[in-house]
């Protein structure tokens, strides 16, 4: 007996934030990233809940039919941009991480991390605009925890380099409390005017990381 075909409105919610299979062929993904491009665009000018996935195709010169064909729904197509953008985070915080292996350049280094994650989102519209669209998305919200602790982990290496003979448990907890914090924080800063946000960021930095350094004794 053939499998009943699966319509877009019998999928689940985390089905249908999922991409169908990117393509392989040049021509393929060329238009996927012109659909991803517009899409970015728009939702830059306009915030997410007002892009419509018709604007989109129309915009990016491709059928509607095709854009459904890789994006099942909008949220697929912003689930897609929300993956790019963690991608692109984490290779930074990884890069910037990889180099401290002295306690004299943790501090600087997570500075570094926390300034760049916020000119990140003060550059990227879209990125602040998708973020808030995690808050309401199960799917997205569980894609950014899975990041969230990916970045932990990085954090968790480095302290265990660090401090080998210390608790791993603890290094653990501080480790993941840590990128918690940071992306929190940011996150509250690119909702404020840009002075108040860039004064947030510093004094983060002077109060949070400081205490960092007093719980691991540096």
């Amino acid at each position: 007996m053939n499998k009943p075909t699966r319509t877009r409105s019998t999928l689940s919610d985390q089905e249908r934030s999922l991409p169908r299979r990117l393509p392989t062929q040049r021509r393929s993904r060329e238009r996927v990233e012109r659909m991803l491009s517009v899409a970015t665009t728009l939702i830059s000018e306009k915030g997410i809940d007002a892009v419509k996935m018709s604007e989109i195709a129309s915009l990016a010169d491709v059928s509607i039919g095709s854009l459904y064909q890789y994006f099942p729904e909008k949220a697929a197509l912003v689930r897609t941009l929300a993956e790019r953008y963690n991608a692109e985070g984490r290779a930074c915080v990884e890069a910037e991480l990889g180099t401290v292996n002295v306690d004299a350049a943790l501090e600087p280094t997570l500075h570094r991390i926390v300034d760049g994650y916020y000119e990140m989102f003060m550059q990227l519209p879209a990125m602040r605009d998708i973020w808030r669209a995690t808050q309401a998305d199960k799917a997205l919200q569980e894609m950014d925890e899975a990041d969230c602790e990916h970045h932990a982990m990085m954090l968790y290496r480095v302290l265990i380099n660090l401090r080998p003979n210390a608790d791993q448990t603890e290094l653990k907890t501080l480790a993941s409390l840590v990128m918690q914090q940071i992306a929190a924080v940011v996150r509250h800063a690119i909702t404020l005017e840009r002075t108040e946000g860039d004064a947030t960021i510093e004094m983060f930095k002077k109060m949070f990381i400081a205490n960092v350094f007093e719980v691991l004794e540096f």
